[in-house]
């Protein structure tokens, strides 16, 4: 019959306009005083009814996964080893695959040599332009960039204010964890640590390092004292050198070291089979 799908939606509207009345005397208007926090109780699940939001006073809580302009992720400054590195290398990535093409990175270089450091010198993103799509955050191989939800922006030069730097851009690891707990609990979780990967391998690069470092002579024991001076022995003309491996300054054969011979052992003795196949 025509029309009741009209009805319908009428009945739902007015069931929402008598809910918020009956919302209203349950709590006795008490979820509209600003003497306490009680915003809560009307974003809770059991509130009822239309709601008004009187914002900016208010504001309503965003979704863990809400989607607005990207930052950077930087270390916190407690960090012992890396406060305020940044986790982006200046790969590019994120500028490749932006739709809008809203991303402009410069990669740095050391002063020294010359040559080019993985971390950005400088980092815009035009706001104005950027579509909030998530690929930039989605394809970094780092974790380096995420998602905001700061989405109050608006300004009236949108010339500079609306085009965002390094600066700008750039928010401790602290405060990824604090607006997305559970996706930063999931990263965490495929990465195997809290930490950055440079962070983590210089950590186990340092613990295989110390594993296999050269430990020192134990001192021999002094000799007992006696009466008779005992003649101090010669020292040998033809004495054999010492092992390279406890010469100063090298470390012995590591784990690491032989695995990575026996890899290439193996990648030779595969070309070495692929060209006579090519050959034969």
């Amino acid at each position: 019959m025509y029309g009741t799908g009209l009805a319908k939606g009428l009945m739902l509207t007015l069931r929402h306009f008598v809910d918020s009345y009956i919302d209203d005397i349950r709590y006795g208007f008490r979820k509209y005083s600003h003497s306490v926090d009680n915003f809560g109780i009307r974003q809770g699940t059991q509130t009822k009814g239309v709601i008004t939001v009187q914002y900016p006073d208010e504001k309503v809580a965003v979704p863990e996964r809400f989607r607005f302009v990207p930052f950077l992720i930087v270390e916190d400054e407690y960090h012992p080893t890396r406060a305020g590195k940044d986790w982006c290398t200046s790969c590019g990535i994120c500028a490749k695959v932006c739709p809008p093409q809203c991303i402009w990175i410069v990669r740095g270089n050391d002063p020294a040599t010359g040559r080019p450091v993985p971390e950005p010198e400088a980092f815009f993103i035009d706001i104005d332009i950027c579509m909030n799509c998530g690929y930039c955050a989605e394809y970094c191989p780092f974790d380096a960039i995420k998602m905001d939800h700061d989405y109050e922006l608006a300004s009236y030069d949108r010339t500079t204010h609306h085009i965002h730097d390094k600066e700008r851009l750039s928010k401790p690891n602290s405060y990824w964890r604090s607006i997305a707990p559970t996706r930063a609990y999931e990263e965490m979780l495929a990465r195997g640590t809290w930490e950055h990967k440079d962070a983590a391998k210089e950590a186990r690069r340092g613990k295989s390092s110390s594993r296999s470092a050269p430990r020192p002579a134990a001192k021999p024991a002094p000799a007992p004292a006696t009466k008779e001076a005992q003649p101090t022995p010669e020292p040998a003309v033809n004495a054999a050198p010492a092992p390279a491996a406890a010469a100063e300054g090298t470390t012995p054969w590591s784990e690491d070291d032989a695995k990575r011979e026996e890899r290439r052992r193996k990648a030779l003795e595969r070309k070495a089979r692929r060209a006579a196949k090519r050959g034969g």
